[in-house]
């Protein structure tokens, strides 16, 4: 029986703001607890099967080429914690790893063990594959151990919706502990003396806003809480200090922070607050200790001329000292530039690493501290033109050498460490690539569109050598929300585009952080349509310069990056072959309009308060992907969602696919796949995971025309 595409009833629904009514023919798809609801979704799945049944063999091929190149048993650089190595395993067979450990010989080595099938004295501390067991989805949340090294603490989410289950385990002798707690966010710290574990729930709209702390062996009817965030658009986050000598609550709504904190030698004091929260402005806290006294490194946006608000705003950021007893009495350290963005800064014993962003690149900086204070920074120098380097696991407050992480489009993932005394660079791993991969095969290079308002927009471009001049196949990848970049990364599974002729290209639009604090500002509110239209001219740049042709050309993004793709589809639908949207927000101001859905209140400061203004309202409603939707021949859509998800509800893609079919013109094909046991990162274990990169590259590879 061949099946015909699903159309959805219209049952008018409508919604009046700001004196517009729109009509809404589809909201009834939102009750997933509706039968009709779930049938929908499943005659939708049932005609997107029966319409990529023919890639099957392709599909299967590049699972093959990913499960080959992969090797499946291995182990990650052991990181140093007290008297022990920490580390994971992957097993062949296995969807899940295993989080373990190893004795440190002696106090002074700091050379990770060089990892074997058989490790001596290794403790599997957890196999997720055992935790998983039974689940159709399984996450890992919270994996904390003590300060001790005694005891675990870990939660774990097995239906996707991202509340977590929380237990303990004495390393010691193995045994699980009765403490169980429901229903928290994924973190965990441990108190100095390990007797506490504080701890986080959210609300019901799945926002962190209560901190907890839970006495080791007491019910959970005796947690106390420690603080709650009332104010909707604040999250609440907490973590301890490298040093140990501070827990810390942060507070953030996406403009404003604030951050306290408390000795955590007196686990059950009062938190006290650092620098009140100043609206607009947004700061971190970083403990550090400079000739022998206590400091406070503070990051923050505040004014350029220091902690406040006369004169211009420090976009970039600015790094500065304050004593701890009175943080407002700042100096300056790192000033503000208008060209180098100032991410973050870890403290150490006798060092600082400073985090920021340049030209569009990540970068680190190692600042020795010594009996004068601050000694003079030096940053680390890579040679390929895209790259992406972070610290890596570093828990340790005293130590000789520095994790970094490091890779590119054509660089698989490097483990470093670097030796503060002789400024070495020591490779630990590169991650391995079976089979006849060679990366002198592919390269990647800079190049730069120009958006409407005169804007150069850069390009990120990985290809083969061997692929021709000429229109070639391409992947357009695009995100632009949340000041989130997207740094050069390698990929196993990419290769299987790449080496069928695809040439992958990120384009690195405004609402992104790539190119500092403005970027992301002249993509949010109410300049977000910048999102949109630099991803356009990134299209025609790329064909205006021949390097691919609309016929050849698919666009791909997901939650954010999906309602980028929603919006180019209204916007330049002939420009593209196929649009892949994953999990995308696809019908943002209905969303944005009602606080009681997961995270709205927060998103408020990322795209306005359409409920209290009308111009946000107006200027939403003229670019949401769903309420544009218009009869035109559109390109091929492939959207991908979980019906557990909470942070792009499923009844978005299904809602615009339904309008799609019933609006559009011309005879493009429109497929909706649900995943109906997953959450906002999708299936869950590697094996389905490359099941499901499969399933998408192999309609990317026939929508490209790759061969």
């Amino acid at each position: 029986m061949t099946l015909v595409p699903p159309v959805a009833k219209k049952v008018p629904h409508e919604r009046t703001h700001h004196g517009d009514t729109f009509v809404d023919n589809y909201e009834w798809l939102r009750d997933k607890d509706d039968p009709e609801v779930i049938a929908y979704l499943e005659a939708e799945n049932a005609y997107t099967e029966q319409q990529t049944a023919g890639l099957e063999p392709l599909r299967q091929a590049i699972f093959d080429e990913i499960k080959s190149r992969t090797q499946e048993t291995d182990l990650s650089v052991p990181t140093r914690m007290g008297d022990w190595w920490y580390y994971s395993r992957t097993q062949e067979g296995k969807s899940y790893g295993l989080q373990c450990r190893c004795p440190v010989d002696s106090p002074d080595d700091w050379t990770p063990p060089s990892l074997s099938d058989n490790v001596p004295g290794e403790q599997v501390l957890l196999d997720a594959n055992v935790e998983a067991e039974g689940h159709s989805f399984f996450a890992l949340g919270a994996f904390s151990i003590s300060r001790d090294g005694n005891l675990l603490a870990f939660s774990v989410d097995v239906e996707g919706d991202e509340r977590y289950t929380m237990r303990f385990k004495d390393l010691r002798t193995g045994e699980m502990l009765p403490d169980v707690i429901e229903k928290t966010a994924p973190g965990a710290t441990w108190s100095f003396d390990h007797s506490y574990v504080f701890y986080q729930t959210v609300d019901e709209s799945w926002r962190p806003d209560t901190v907890w702390r839970h006495k080791l062996g007491t019910s959970t009817d005796e947690d106390v809480t420690v603080f709650h965030e009332p104010d909707e658009s604040y999250w609440v986050g907490f973590g301890s200090t490298r040093s140990e000598k501070y827990l810390m609550i942060w507070v953030g709504s996406k403009i404003t922070s604030e951050c306290l904190v408390l000795e955590s030698d007196n686990p059950e004091g009062e938190f006290r607050v650092v620098l009140p929260r100043v609206d607009g402005v947004e700061y971190s806290i970083e403990h550090a200790v400079v000739k022998g006294e206590d400091r406070f490194l503070v990051l923050h946006n505040g004014s350029v001329n220091g902690w406040g608000t006369d004169g211009a705003k420090a976009e970039n950021f600015i790094l500065a000292d304050a004593p701890v007893d009175d943080p407002t009495q700042q100096t300056t350290l790192v000033a503000h530039r208008a060209d180098v963005r100032l991410e973050d800064v870890d403290a150490y014993a006798d060092h600082l690493v400073l985090g920021y962003r340049r030209e569009a690149l990540t970068r680190l900086a190692v600042w020795p501290l010594d009996s004068t204070g601050y000694g003079t920074y030096h940053e680390l120098e890579f040679d390929e033109e895209l790259y992406a380097v972070g610290s890596g696991s570093n828990p340790e407050w005293t130590q000789p050498l520095l994790r970094l992480a490091y890779t590119s489009f054509i660089t698989p993932g490097q483990v470093y460490d670097y030796d503060l005394s002789t400024k070495e660079l020591l490779l630990r791993k590169s991650q391995p690539v079976l089979g006849d991969f060679d990366a002198s095969n592919y390269v990647q290079q800079r190049d730069w569109a120009v958006a409407s308002d005169g804007t150069r927009i850069p390009l990120s471009i990985v290809r083969r050598k061997d692929v021709p001049d000429g229109p070639a196949p391409t992947l357009l990848y695009g995100y632009g929300s949340y000041e989130a970049s997207m740094d050069p990364a390698f990929s196993v599974a990419r290769l299987s585009l790449l080496d069928r002729g695809i040439v992958f290209v990120v384009a690195h639009v405004r609402g992104g952080g790539e190119m500092g604090r403005h970027w992301y500002d002249n993509g949010k509110t109410l300049t977000k349509k910048n999102t949109f239209t630099d991803f356009v001219a990134a299209a025609q740049h790329l064909i205006s310069t021949g390097r691919t042709s609309p016929e050849h050309l698919v666009a791909d993004g997901g939650s954010a990056g999906g309602l980028l793709m929603g919006a180019v589809a209204n916007l330049a639908p002939e420009l593209f072959n196929g649009i892949l949207a994953n999990v995308p927000f696809v019908d943002p101001l209905t969303s944005i309009l009602d606080p009681s859905l997961p995270l709205t209140v927060i998103e408020w400061d990322e795209w306005g308060n359409p409920l209290a203004d009308k111009e946000v309202y107006d200027y939403m409603k003229s670019y949401s992907p769903y309420e544009n939707v218009e009869a035109k021949d559109y390109p091929s859509i492939l959207a991908i969602t979980s019906i557990n998800d909470t942070r792009v509800l499923y009844v978005e893609p299904a809602k615009w696919v339904a309008a799609l079919r019933a609006t559009k013109t011309g005879d493009s094909e429109l497929l909706l796949k649900t995943e109906m046991s997953a959450g906002h990162g999708g299936v869950s274990g590697r094996y389905e995971k490359w099941k499901e990169a499969a399933f998408e590259y192999a309609w990317i590879v026939e929508q490209t025309g790759a061969s």
